[in-house]
């Protein structure tokens, strides 16, 4: 099956796609949408978009490496993290690329396969470290002129799922997904 997103890509572009192998998420303004709220007595609230969730469990049943870092530390973000089964979870994070760096390392892979999807300023040392960098459609406009590729849907809105639904169609992925009886 074909994926139209992929042919309007450039060839580098597509190869660094389907190179990836570990994806690192920002948390807030990435899979959220970067409001902090706060209940009645004062614990944080986030919300978190089901086809976010989605897209970050068919990249793992795939077994591409995902991974949460953020600046903040979350009870809220733990809980989202252990309901997906993703292990790799990063909170209060001062140097985003430093924590890159090495997730890839002990996973064996070289940031030429590891890709990062953040919003704001702490994210760029981490999406220039990246093989491959990606923002939500409504990142901050110092980010998005910097990225190799931004998605049209909104942090906490679908952002993450689109950016893995083009990982998994740039990684052949799309027949298992798509045809009855296979995939997911």
């Amino acid at each position: 099956m074909t994926y139209p997103e992929l042919s309007a890509l450039s060839d580098d572009l597509r190869q660094r796609l389907a190179a990836i192998r570990l994806v690192a998420f920002d948390v807030d303004g990435t899979l959220t949408d970067g409001s902090l709220a706060r209940d009645d007595l004062g614990q944080e609230t986030k919300a978190f978009h089901v086809h976010d969730g989605l897209g970050l469990k068919l990249l793992m049943d795939r077994r591409i490496v995902v991974a949460l870092v953020t600046a903040r530390t979350s009870p809220v973000v733990a809980a989202r993290a252990a309901e997906l089964g993703i292990e790799e979870l990063h909170q209060g994070v001062t140097d985003k690329a430093v924590c890159l760096r090495e997730m890839a390392e002990r996973h064996a892979l070289s940031l030429a396969q590891c890709a990062f999807m953040g919003d704001d300023l702490p994210d760029l040392p981490a999406l220039r470290a990246a093989g491959l960098s990606c923002a939500p459609g409504n990142a901050h406009p110092w980010i998005a002129e910097r990225v190799q590729w931004q998605t049209r849907a909104s942090g906490g809105q679908g952002a993450a799922r689109e950016f893995c639904d083009l990982l998994l169609a740039a990684g052949g992925h799309l027949d298992d997904l798509l045809t009855p009886g296979r995939g997911a």
